[in-house]
């Protein structure tokens, strides 16, 4: 039994009106600091329960299901579990080593950290990446949903892809413009639980409909073709180390040096508070990637033995299954996942922009204007920023082909690449640099990588590189800084 549009709506609109509830009973009272930090009174526990939802979003939950069945893409089969692997690295990094960086300079903005080390232009510009990427990151979360509501809900009643964008839009605006991270706490950990149940009911449901046991269901997906998780052709994007590193590096700059993730982790009490979250949220994130690539290949596996015909675009498998072929019921789980996968990180990303923004470009904390003010200019900025997510979802309506989880990680390769490079010379090194030649090395550093990486079958006889030009791109924005040393610091 296939859900209904106007069925599809109501639940969308029975789970937005329990956010409005967590957002009005959280943001009384609220001011700019519980918008940028919580007050610093978040729960450990919720705050790694949630961001288990904003690290996996819409992308995780539709595309890399999908993308198991795709043996062309460096994310097939079971390769994205490499890249997760890496994660553990990269997340005992950022416990060991940013956190308590962050904790001890009291940072409302963790680029704050450049302003101090390197000078203002350092300062602006980490920001500036960052503003770039979390607007591109979180636009590509948000257009993986709202394309699955336009073929799956709006489609029926003729309205066009613009609604449907601004529709989503505008629900996620209006439950945190006022909030911010005191609302947001709480609201992605909802979020986190309706997205995790969506897919182990699925999995419930595949198992049962195929009469299979739990081990039964296991040994199926281990013997299948899709299952092959570790691959050891070096010239290959999806080469183990490549993936392994790549997703070390992945995880350091799109959670250490993203300031949507940090500020989270800077809500809580205290700094062991905050390491409890990031060593707990990093290995359950693990154990959840491993479901949603065990779903991935269940799906495959059901379709084959059903017939039934399996979508060209791998990121519409998982949507078409559970409201095409699943019970209402399964279907009913899945919007109400798809939902929560789409708010949970883009609400935090539409907070960390505007946080960012005010903070690192506006100067609100060295402002001297009245709190009033600083208020009404942080709402506009809100919506500014809801604005420009807008017009970039359209843009990419027209212009992408491959899966989104790919293109996500290329894009980031590029972008979260300078800061990178600027957060390891800030940390390893303690020679001073001419701040204001910053900008232009962090510009040529992804323009040198983009042309290094359009060459390398032919400059490295046939190498590829996959996800691991984000690591190529910080050294070369390490390497630029080096150019960029003040000759006192030669001298001594």
């Amino acid at each position: 039994m296939s859900l209904s549009p106007p069925l599809i709506l109501l639940f969308i609109g029975l789970y937005f009106a329990v956010l409005l509830l967590i957002s009005w009973w959280t943001s009384r009272g609220a001011d700019n600091d519980s918008f940028f930090i919580g007050e610093r009174k978040s729960p450990w526990y919720l705050v790694a329960f949630g961001m288990i939802g904003t690290s996996l979003s819409g992308v995780t939950f539709i595309s890399i299901p999908g993308v198991v069945g795709n043996f062309s893409s460096p994310n097939g089969q079971f390769s994205y579990m490499q890249l997760v692997l890496g994660y553990l690295l990269g997340y005992l990094i950022i416990g060991t080593v940013l956190m308590p960086l962050y904790y001890r300079l009291q940072l409302t903005s963790i680029y704050g950290y450049l302003e101090q080390r390197f000078g203002n232009a350092s300062y602006k510009t980490g920001a500036a990446y960052f503003l770039l990427s979390r607007s591109i990151g979180a636009s590509f979360r948000l257009f993986l949903v709202a394309i699955v509501l336009q073929k799956f809900v709006f489609d029926a009643w003729g309205f066009p892809f613009p609604l449907t964008v601004l529709f989503t839009l505008m629900l996620i605006w209006i439950y945190t413009f006022k909030g911010g991270i005191k609302t947001i706490v709480w609201t992605d950990t909802l979020q986190t639980l309706f997205m995790v149940s969506a897919v182990l009911i699925s999995i419930f449901f595949i198992a049962q409909k195929l009469d299979w046991g739990f081990i039964e269901m296991t040994e199926n997906i281990k013997n299948s073709a899709y299952s092959q998780l570790f691959f050891w052709d070096v010239k290959n994007d999806n080469f183990f180390w490549k993936q392994f590193l790549s997703g070390a590096f992945i995880s350091i700059v799109m959670t250490g040096l993203d300031q949507d993730m940090m500020q989270k982790n800077n809500s809580c009490k205290n700094i062991r508070e905050a390491q409890l979250n990031m060593f707990s949220f990093s290995l359950i994130l693990v154990v959840v990637n491993l479901i949603f690539v065990s779903l991935g290949a269940l799906l495959y596996i059901y379709a084959d033995i059903q017939g039934i015909a399996v979508p060209e675009r791998t990121d519409y498998l998982f949507p078409t299954m559970a409201l095409q072929h699943f019970p209402a019921m399964a279907g009913v789980v899945f919007i109400l996942g798809l939902i929560a996968a789409a708010y949970s990180s883009a609400d935090s990303a539409l907070t960390a922009l505007t946080t960012s923004f005010c903070v690192d470009i506006l100067n609100f904390e060295k402002s001297k204007e009245s709190k009033e003010k600083l208020y009404n200019t942080r709402y506009k900025v809100h919506i500014g920023f809801t604005a420009l997510l807008f017009i970039i979802i359209i843009i990419f309506r027209y212009v992408l082909e491959e899966d989104v989880i790919s293109s996500l990680f290329k894009a980031a390769g590029y972008t979260y690449g300078p800061l990178l490079g600027l957060y390891a010379f800030g940390l390893f090194t303690r020679w001073q640099i001419r701040d204001k030649w910053v900008p232009i090395i962090c510009l040529l550093s992804p323009v040198l990588s983009f042309i290094v990486n359009e060459n390398s079958e032919n400059w490295f006889n046939g190498y590829q590189f996959g996800f691991e030009i984000l690591i190529l791109n910080g050294a070369l924005t390490f390497a630029g800084l080096l150019l960029l040393i003040k000759k006192k610091e030669y001298e001594q």
